[in-house]
């Protein structure tokens, strides 16, 4: 009986210590897996992949796949995962443009089963997205935010942190911060209060975040009269400039407000 493993490990590829890999899983030349890494049974790992210590990789994902972008020409670019990062069955992350060289995702995320993330996408730190859900090139999505099954994001779109998405929700302006969305066409439904407070928020800090959207939202006020309302009403805080410069920074307009 033949000794040669039954997985595909390219030998220039850089595997740290105790990194498992099952059969009929695939390593290409240009990699990099940190340690105790599992590699699942036939997950596909390919040029430009960067993968954190102690992440998961289930059966049938792809990671660095070449982008599906008309822009990429074969330039050498990354996919690169952190650390405790589960990625589970056929979810397809592709690697970077020349945009932006690089696909992130952060630490300690939860990628679900068919999920994809495109090209130059910066996906931040206890990111959880839901099965199904596609995300376009160049999406950013920030620390904790939640999006539930089958929630398409058009490219360039920004998803502040704390948000949750509702499931089959459709997205093509930016979510703000610290509040949920859904309905069709996707608009605020409200702060994410329960979230908040499993991740330590105060009473008062919460009161000042849904006062904030209170006005953003509720007062009648186009956006920018709503800033200048937050900005002279609200005391100061972290989480105020969070949201105000989200707001200030959006390239693509943030999602309406819930219309009866």
């Amino acid at each position: 009986m033949s000794n040669k493993p039954l997985y595909s490990l390219h030998p220039e590829a850089i595997i740290g210590s105790n990194v498992v890999i099952g059969a009929f899983a695939t390593i290409a030349k240009n990699v990099v897996i940190g340690d105790n890494t599992i590699i699942h049974p036939h997950a596909v790992i390919m040029d430009g992949a960067r993968i954190g210590t102690n992440c998961e990789i289930y059966p049938g994902a792809v990671i660095a796949g070449k982008p599906q972008d008309l822009k990429f020409n074969g330039e050498e670019t990354i996919c690169e995962i952190g650390n405790y990062t589960t990625i589970r069955e056929c979810v397809t992350i592709n690697r970077g443009t020349i945009a932006k060289g690089k696909t992130i995702v952060g630490n300690h995320c939860l990628i679900m089963a068919y999920v994809h993330i495109a090209h130059d996408c910066k996906l931040n730190d206890y990111v959880i997205v839901g099965n199904a859900s596609q995300l376009a090139g160049e999406v950013e999505v920030d620390d904790y935010a939640i999006l539930s099954g089958a929630v398409l994001v058009h490219q360039f779109t920004r998803i502040g942190k704390h948000v949750m998405i509702q499931g089959g929700s459709r997205l093509g302006k930016d979510v703000p911060p610290y509040i949920t969305a859904g309905r069709d066409p996707i608009s605020y439904s409200g702060v994410n209060v329960v979230g908040l407070r499993r991740r330590g928020f105060s009473n008062d800090q919460i009161g000042n975040i849904q006062e904030i959207f209170r006005i953003l939202y509720q007062s009648g006020l186009n956006n920018s009269e709503a800033v200048k309302q937050i900005e002279a009403k609200i005391p100061d805080s972290e989480d105020k400039e969070i949201v105000l410069s989200f707001i200030r920074e959006s390239q693509r307009g943030i999602i309406r407000g819930y219309l009866e």
